[in-house]
């Protein structure tokens, strides 16, 4: 009778470790396809200034490229609230499935879409609102999988199973880069005339494989279990948002973890893309490859630290992370501009490029509508050296005209051919050599950073599900996540590569994700309590 018992117990455990098996797999793979969708654009960005921003300069459709890729952050916070309300109080599975639905047919869409040259004005406007639709869906697919896989896991596993609902951005973002260099392998030097469609078009594939996932899964044991009580939420946002004590946690979330770990996140695996190929000039091809390769190496540090979180608590693991950001990007990226372009990094030290005018002679080189004409000398000098992707400082000569010191040499007004013959002169490429490049250590680099984003992302999803009960878990959760990663987050490339442009400091831009971390980190140290332990069945 005991053996059968023994026998009995055991079938009933292999079942329930091969149901929690089934519940990440269903939950991470859709995600993985939806943050596919979602990253398409970002690792297409320089195509499709070219596209769809033809009608500006060269620098202000590259601004405005990614200012469509952060339009689809900046609503992502609005699809939180109303996926979030669907999630509380219809249930997590049907609105999840709704959002990999909405994000599949925008993906899609992107790939049929005319170009600038076919349709003018129309096709940056259409693009736009296909991004802004992606990011309503995204907006409500995070919380619902986070939120789904935690109430899943069982009491000492949370932060390992939702640490493979942390890895699905990166994997996501993966799947994007690998599709992107197929598809310019496939269609060879007509990759910008149409084989950029490609990516997009593969999506309608993915959207089939991951609806038919979604639809076989069964509803949150703690939802079903809420709303077998009667408990449910009638007013989820009401409830999440003008009760203080939720609102409380809630900016507590935001500022002292989100915030911070949103943009390491976008900091190692988007703005490091952007740094490479816009500030170094490194050849696209060879800097996907080494940042998939970065990837492949960092990606399952997320379920490690998730994992880790189970065992020693969440916050140690989050401060550690935001710490290092703040104390480590400025040196990391020096270094990433060594060995990716040494020709460029040797050129800057022994013949610094210093621009020498009267600050009312200078504009900020940024034209919205493709009408601003840049006539002044100072600003000829500086489009010309920000379209060459040169480094340059700013000296204050007030009253004076402009002048440009390249090394030992200074050039008197906008002269191009002189500047051209210096430039060359003092050794600066007009590209990264491929040859010159020290891959491993740009990798060694790179998964250095993209470790930073697993401590502070690793363990994020289980301790947003922590903090929240169960009533207006899917609601509370999602805003301040996709306030974090919509807007610290996802601006985090358009904002930094605005500062670079303005000062030519190719540094400067990581101001803006230092200054975040170092803010989440004092707010985490002093606000956010351990949640490791807390009962998550609460309603």
């Amino acid at each position: 009778m005991s053996d059968y018992i023994q026998e009995q117990g055991a079938t009933v455990t292999r079942d329930s470790r091969r149901e929690e098996r089934k519940i990440i797999f269903a939950s991470s793979l859709g995600t993985v396809f939806e943050w596919y969708d979602f990253f398409l654009y970002g690792a297409l960005a320089a195509v499709i200034s070219k596209q769809f921003f033809a009608g500006v300069n060269d620098t202000t459709a590259f601004i405005f490229a990614l200012m469509a890729f952060a339009a689809g952050f900046l609503v992502r916070p609005f699809g939180a609230l109303v996926f979030g309300r669907l999630g509380d109080m219809i249930g997590r599975k049907y609105t999840f499935l709704v959002t990999i639905v909405l994000m599949g047919l925008s993906t899609f869409a992107v790939g049929l879409l005319p170009t600038y040259a076919s349709i003018g004005i129309a096709a940056p406007i259409i693009l736009v609102v296909l991004r802004m639709l992606q990011g309503l869906a995204l907006g409500g697919e995070y919380g619902g999988a986070a939120t789904y896989v935690a109430e899943h896991a069982p009491p000492g596993k949370r932060g390992f199973h939702t640490g493979f609902i942390q890895s699905t951005a990166t994997l996501g973002l993966l799947l994007s880069l690998t599709v992107v260099l197929a598809s310019r392998y496939i269609s060879g030097d007509q990759f910008e005339t149409w084989g950029w469609r490609l990516p997009f078009l593969l999506s309608i594939f993915l959207l089939a494989i991951s609806t038919w996932i979604r639809m076989s899964m069964h509803e949150s044991p703690a939802f079903v279990k809420m709303k077998a009580q009667g408990k449910v939420s009638k007013s989820p946002i009401r409830e999440s948002f003008t009760s203080w004590p939720n609102l409380k946690v809630v900016l507590t979330a935001l500022f002292s973890i989100n915030a911070g770990q949103a943009v390491t996140f976008y900091t190692a695996q988007f703005y490091v893309l952007f740094f490479m190929t816009q500030m170094l000039k490194m050849d696209p091809a060879q800097a996907n490859t080494l940042l998939i390769i970065s990837v492949v190496i960092g990606a399952p540090f997320f379920v490690f630290f998730g994992w880790l979180s189970d065992r020693i608590g969440r916050k140690p693991i989050l401060m550690v992370g935001l710490l290092l950001a703040t104390v480590c990007y400025f040196p990391m990226f020096k270094a990433l501009s060594h060995y990716a372009n040494p020709q460029i990094d040797a050129a800057s030290r022994q013949a610094p490029i210093v621009v020498s005018a009267d600050p009312q002679g200078c504009t900020f080189q940024f034209d919205p509508v493709g009408k601003a004409r840049f006539d002044s000398p100072c600003d000829k000098v500086k489009t010309f050296l920000v379209k060459q992707g040169l480094p340059y400082s700013s000296v204050d000569a007030t009253g004076s005209g402009v002048s440009v010191s390249i090394g030992d040499k200074t050039i008197s007004g906008f002269d191009e051919a002189a500047m051209r013959s210096a430039i060359d002169a003092a050794g600066y490429p007009a590209k990264a050599d491929p040859a010159h490049v020290n891959q491993v250590m740009v990798v060694v680099l790179i998964v250095a950073m993209i470790l930073i984003a697993t401590m502070t992302y690793g363990p994020l999803a289980a301790v947003m599900v922590e903090l929240f009960p169960t009533r207006i878990r899917y609601t509370s959760m999602s805003l301040p996540y996709h306030i974090g990663n919509g807007w610290f987050g996802g601006f985090l490339p358009t904002v930094s590569f605005a500062l670079v442009v303005y000062t030519g400091d190719i540094f400067y831009g990581l101001w803006y994700p230092v200054l975040i971390t170092g803010v989440s980190l004092v707010v985490g140290i002093f606000c956010l309590k351990e949640t490791k332990d807390v009962d998550i069945d609460k309603v």
